[in-house]
């Protein structure tokens, strides 16, 4: 675990904490937010796979805000959660093609 991977340890379990006083929607908004932001700084340090997830978690935040109830908002937020969390690991584990950098020939 890298300095981010504490920083979004830290910031999650904060929203968790503040959702008990907060709002929902306005919990859902700072999740999202703080999502957007660890995805920024995920593609900004050379890891696109992660950045993606986090991106995809987003639209999990954003499922939160809007909740479209019963059986759609469960599709919804569980495939965002499955589909982040699948990113994430197979980007750890290395098994996504290396999209950040490029090999070229210009002969």
């Amino acid at each position: 675990m890298d300095r981010l991977d504490w920083t979004a340890l830290v910031g999650l379990l904060t929203l968790a904490g503040a959702s008990v006083v907060l709002e929902p929607a306005l919990v859902g908004a700072a999740f999202g937010g703080f999502l957007l932001s660890m995805a920024v700084w995920r593609l900004y340090g050379g890891r696109p796979w992660e950045a993606l997830a986090w991106v995809v978690w987003v639209g999990g935040a954003v499922v939160l805000v809007f909740s479209p109830g019963g059986a759609l908002f469960l599709l919804l937020f569980i495939s965002s959660l499955i589909g982040g969390m699948g990113l994430l690991f197979a980007s750890r584990r290395e098994l996504l093609p290396d999209i950040w950098t490029a090999e070229t020939d210009l002969e």
